[in-house]
Parts: C-alpha cells; structure tokens; sequence
C-alpha cells in the first residue's frame, strides 16, 4: 500500500472510536434510564412469588381498575381516530375560513399540561362549575365518574391521529381521489379503496400511540375521577393507591401489568414505523 494510501486511510479510525464511544454511552444510558426500571419493576412485582402476585392482581379493585382502564381505551381509541381523520381530511383536502385555527388547536392538548386539563374540566361540569347546576338539575354525573374519566382521556390523546396522517395526506396530494371521482366513484369508495390503503400505517401508527397514552394517562385523570377507591381508579391511580397503602408488591404487581402494555404498544409501533 502507498504511503497516500496509508495516510488517506488514518482519519477513519477516530471517525469510528468516536461513533463506538457514542454507541457505548446510548447504551449505558439506556440500560440505566429504561431497562433497569423495566427488570426492577417485574423482580418487586414476583418478590414474593407468584401466589402473592397472583393475589394482587386479582385483587377486586385492581381488576376493577383493569377494567375501567380498558373500558376508556376501548371508548376513547376509535373516537380519536374518527376525529383525526376527519380533521386530516378536512385540513389536507378542503380550503375553508378558520382553517389555521383548527390545525392550532389540534396542538393545544400538547401545549397544556394534563393537570390543567383535568382542572378546566372540573371548571366546567364540577358541581360549583359552568354546567354544574345543570347537571345536577337533571341527575346527571360528569365527573367522578366513567364519563368525566372518558372526556379528559379523548383530550390529552386527541391530536395523535390528526398528527400522523395529515403529513402523509398533504404529501400525498389528491390526484388518486381526483382521478377516482372523475371514473365515478362515490365519496365512501373514495375514502375507503384510495385513501385509506394509502394512510392505513400511519393511521395505525397514531393508534398506536392514542391506544398507549390512554392507558398510561394519571394527571388528567386523577383531577376528575375523585380516586374513589374501587369505583374511579384507572390503573395508573390504582398504582399510586397501592403505593401510598404500603403494599409495594401489589403496587409493583399493578404496575407490571401497565409496563406489558406500554412494552406491547412500543413493539407494534416500531413495527408500523417499519412499514411506513
């Protein structure tokens, strides 16, 4: 080899030292910040064997808790995502007045905290609130209870849908649907052979992340449930309930039933991220 081969050759190996030194402290970070927690939060929920974790996870009220966890998602999901893609449709596809407005206001869960969400709502349909004497005049019960729980969740999840798939449907352009209506086609066969083949992983992908954040949502939640034991703890709460009782074992236990969730919503996402 030449002496400018050599010399040509040295620059590359600091180029690669420093990309190692990179690779090794993403590493060390990740295994510290995430995968310790992870395999902590599973050797305190079996610490004291299966029977005992068994027993807390079918405890009523964390079942209850489960339940009413899943109850939420089950409502909130499928609204959301009828939501977001009426707004990307709506956005992507249409020019009307106050057009800019409503892609802000897509953001603004993002821009409050979800406390103060849960406080706006309290604001609103609490006893002392806005709506309240209305309410109450017709027996009709918002918060502390599934409805006020559902609300503040279809908040704080609402623009992942919307954020997903307009991007692809303004990159995408309309020529397809244009062409579609043009050979006959009807607004419904529209949407559902051209449009929706197209956006169906980034619509996945938004699901995804609606379907994890609902069940992982406590700020906003624990403003309008009341925490009544057995009753309005979502499974965030039932956690922190646990933990505050001193049963660390069931709260862990809990808690690992969550972890399985979020672990589950994480791989399928990075799956749709693949196949976007």
């Amino acid at each position: 080899m030449t002496a400018a081969a050599l010399s040509a050759a040295r620059p590359a190996a600091p180029a690669v030292t420093g990309a190692g030194v990179l690779v090794a402290f993403a590493l060390v970070l990740t295994a510290l910040f995430i995968a310790a927690p992870l395999v902590y939060i599973f050797v305190r929920a079996f610490a004291q064997g299966w029977a005992v974790y068994q027993a807390n996870i079918l405890s009523p009220a964390t079942l209850h808790a489960i339940w009413l966890t899943t109850i939420t998602a089950v409502i909130v999901v499928p609204v959301n995502i009828g939501f977001g893609l009426a707004v990307a449709w709506a956005v992507a596809r249409h020019s009307f007045p106050g057009k800019k407005l409503l892609m802000t206001l897509i953001e603004l869960p993002f821009s409050i905290s979800p406390i103060i969400a849960g406080v706006i709502y309290l604001l609103l349909y609490g006893r002392q609130g806005l709506l309240g004497p209305f309410l109450m005049a017709n027996d009709i019960q918002i918060l502390f209870a599934l409805p006020g729980i559902v609300m503040v969740t279809m908040f704080v999840t609402a623009p992942f849908v919307a954020r997903e798939v307009l991007p692809l449907m303004q990159a995408q352009g309309s020529e397809q649907e244009e062409a579609a209506v043009t050979l006959g086609a009807s607004g419904f066969t529209v949407f559902r052979r051209v449009t929706l083949p197209n956006i169906r992983w980034a619509l996945l992908y938004g699901a995804t992340l609606t379907t994890a954040r609902a069940v992982g949502e406590f700020g906003a939640v624990s403003v309008v449930s009341g925490n009544i034991r057995g009753q309005t703890n979502t499974l965030p709460l039932q956690i922190e309930l646990l933990f505050n009782d001193h049963n660390a074992v069931g709260a862990f236990a809990a808690a690992s039933t969550l972890t399985v969730i979020a672990i589950g919503a994480l791989i399928v996402k990075a799956a749709l991220e693949g196949r976007r």
